[in-house]
């Protein structure tokens, strides 16, 4: 399967300043650093981790609304990271978003025809009055909304139909990258179903690439083929789907799971709850970001950045003490490709926590001052 999207150390750190004339920057909200993943044609791809880990801003980025700080994002094999406005517009014909606001993201002074018809006035598509029209009605009947409903005004509409035109528009000019942003986080759970079932069939109809940003993690094993996990602006574990809910390495991913709610009152399970709240991203921790919250930490997760090691299948993790392992395991892994440039080459409980007599690479990541 080949990568539609490949996103290679990349970083966005937001300049805090302070001065009225003579402005400085004092420093930097660090929201994504050093995060590798590709995302396949075809496929589901799940981001989750705590609010304020990166997940909308890694979206952001890969879709260019907003200009990474340095790093590599590779659409069809095409380097976008540092292209210009009139280079992107072609490309936006290819990918697009679907906001997790069904409200605020339409225009509420615009009739739902003419949200839905906006992409084709962009990109001069179906120019004829009556053709757009028809093109526009055809897009709403695919989404399961009226087509009669064409001079209605969003507010007119309920969360869930909202949320469809929010879609329909997404689709109207058939990208091959669609970014989900929480789409179903402001609905209710009846709706959410008939949405996540709405964006698998179209996926199966059009052929979409998807990545799926949710906090609800029974909906991301549902709807995903791979899942990413992200803590602090960096990537913790990427693994498919069963190998996160099955047998996760890094302690983050874990305790995330252990949130999740059994629907069986006579199954009991034991919750994992973190202690401590999350750093803030303008001063985050050195070497391992989890390390001031996780109750496997050692002196090196305070020294030595985890590389991402492959414990084969897809299954990457970035953790100097991994849960759910073995030293048959452990002896067969290696450092994957998609390692932060600032990572330590330590494996995982393999060499000795001195430094000094393992030889190891120390992170060269600092706090800011």
């Amino acid at each position: 399967m080949s990568a539609l999207v490949e996103v290679r150390d990349l970083v966005k750190h937001f300049p805090i300043s302070q001065g009225v004339i003579f402005r400085r920057q004092v420093g930097a909200v660090h929201a994504v650093d050093g995060v590798s993943f590709d995302v396949n044609e075809g496929e589901t791809l799940g981001l989750v981790g705590e609010s304020g880990c990166g997940k909308s801003t890694t979206a952001r980025l890969i879709l260019r609304l907003l200009d990474p700080t340095s790093g590599e994002i590779r659409f069809e094999g095409e380097d976008i990271a540092q292209s210009r406005r009139a280079e992107l517009k072609p490309l936006r014909r290819k990918m697009q978003m679907i906001f997790q606001d069904p409200y605020s993201s339409l225009d509420p002074r615009q009739t739902v025809g003419s949200v839905i018809a906006e992409p084709f006035t962009v990109h001069g598509l179906h120019t004829g009055e009556g053709e757009r029209r028809r093109a526009v009605q055809a897009l709403m009947e695919q989404v399961g909304l009226n087509p009669e409903h064409y001079n209605r005004y969003p507010h007119e509409f309920s969360g869930g139909q909202r949320q469809r035109i929010g879609v329909a528009r997404a689709i109207a000019l058939k990208p091959k990258l669609i970014i989900a942003d929480e789409p179903v986080s402001a609905l209710d759970v009846s709706i959410q179903a008939q949405i996540i079932n709405l964006l698998r069939d179209l996926q199966r109809e059009l052929g979409l690439t998807i990545v799926f940003i949710a906090h609800d993690l029974s909906v991301v094993r549902h709807m995903c083929d791979r899942v990413a996990v992200m803590y602090l602006g960096k990537l913790a574990e990427l693994a498919p789907s069963d190998g996160v809910y099955g047998c996760r390495h890094h302690p983050y991913t874990d305790a995330l799971m252990s949130a999740v709610p059994i629907p069986d009152p006579r199954v009991s399970r034991s919750r994992q709850i973190l202690t401590g709240d999350v750093p803030s991203p303008t001063n985050p921790p050195t070497a391992c970001r989890f390390h001031t919250r996780c109750p496997r930490m050692t002196e090196v997760c305070s020294i030595v950045e985890p590389p991402l090691v492959d414990y084969g299948e897809g299954h990457i993790a970035a953790c100097h003490h991994p849960v759910n392992t073995n030293p048959e395991e452990l002896a067969r892994v290696t450092i994957a490709p998609e390692s932060s440039a600032t990572a330590g080459d330590l494996l995982p409980e393999r060499e000795a926590p001195d430094l000094a007599a393992s030889g190891a690479h120390v992170s060269s990541a600092s706090s800011p001052t």
